[in-house]
């Protein structure tokens, strides 16, 4: 074991004399205690009362060289300009015209040009019938009426139906069948019978040699009511001229009126279906030819009422014969 020297013990001496100082730093010793005692007041006040030391002065700076800034012009503003004195222009003289006076115009004002009624409720009685009417003497092609009554907006069920229900079928045919109004699954899929009294109309005509490429199908009402309510008498009335021309445009020899609103537009009998029924009514073109128009129950009727189909049987004979003559008679 190396011996203890006098710088070792000098150490630790240094290092425990530490140690105590900081134990009494830690308590909150902040000043020793001398040989002799000390007004520790009196030395603050006496610091407090000596005079502060003058600074000396700093030594004078030379002055740096300026540079000569920039001056921007300062904006003027315009002077104010008294008005003009007014006079009277001397007779035969117009006057400026910055004094003319612009008088009311003396013309009438414009008038909007006839448009379908997009309110058809706020309409007139007939008036958008007569709008109707008018617009549809018009044209002279199908395609034309079908693209008339996508943007026609006189009857309010345009508004309320997804799809315009035009035709379906050959317009080529020698026959026409006319419903009431569409359905729903018409209404989706914007074809006249489409549903379940669409397939029977189709087994319908296929019992007399007829389909859909020998036929041509369409509606009084091209779009349909809500809730498949019946169409109201303004409707009909609205949509009327509309199917005419369509029948005229399409020019067939038989017409077959499928139910009692069809039958009663067309032909314009009062009688109800079960007594209309079966029987052929003249109907006039506009260009004053006359067809037949046969009178037969509804398909959806005949759904309703199976027991009725022999009814609607014979009125289909009656169509097959009716057609075999007029071919035998060409």
């Amino acid at each position: 074991m190396e011996p203890m020297t006098a710088s070792h013990a000098d150490t630790d001496a240094r290092a425990d004399l530490m140690s105590y100082l900081d134990f009494h730093v830690e308590a909150g010793v902040d000043a020793a205690l001398d040989e002799r005692p000390h007004d520790r007041f009196a030395e603050a006040e006496a610091a407090a009362l000596a005079p502060a030391p003058r600074a000396e002065p700093a030594p004078p700076r030379e002055p740096l060289p300026r540079e000569p800034l920039p001056r921007e012009p300062l904006p003027r503003e315009p002077l104010p300009r008294e008005p003009l004195p007014q006079r009277d222009p001397a007779p035969g003289e117009d006057a400026p015209l910055e004094f003319r006076r612009e008088l009311p115009s003396r013309d009438p004002p414009p008038r909007e040009p006839p448009r379908t009624y997009g309110n058809a409720a706020g309409a007139k009685p007939g008036e958008a019938a007569d709008d109707a009417r008018a617009r549809a003497a018009q044209m002279t092609t199908l395609a034309e009426l079908e693209a008339l009554l996508r943007g026609f907006e006189g009857c309010g069920l345009r508004f309320t139906a997804k799809n315009l229900v035009f035709a379906d079928g050959n317009p080529q045919a020698r026959v026409m069948f006319v419903g009431e109004a569409p359905g729903a699954d018409e209404d989706r899929i914007g074809k006249p019978f489409m549903g379940r009294s669409g397939q029977l109309l189709d087994r319908m005509m296929a019992a007399i040699g007829l389909d859909r490429s020998s036929a041509y199908i369409s509606n009084v009402v091209p779009w349909r009511p809500p809730g498949n309510r019946n169409p109201t008498p303004q409707e009909i009335s609205i949509c009327r001229p509309f199917v005419e021309r369509q029948i005229e445009l399409a020019n067939p020899d038989i017409l077959v009126c499928l139910g009692a609103p069809a039958t009663q537009t067309l032909t314009g009998t009062k009688d109800g279906i079960l007594k209309a029924r079966g029987r052929f009514y003249p109907y006039r073109l506009g260009d004053g030819r006359e067809i037949r128009a046969l009178a037969t129950l509804h398909p959806a009727y005949l759904l309703r009422q199976p027991v009725q189909k022999r009814l609607a049987w014979r009125d289909f004979r009656m169509l097959k014969a009716a057609l075999d003559g007029s071919a035998a008679g060409r």
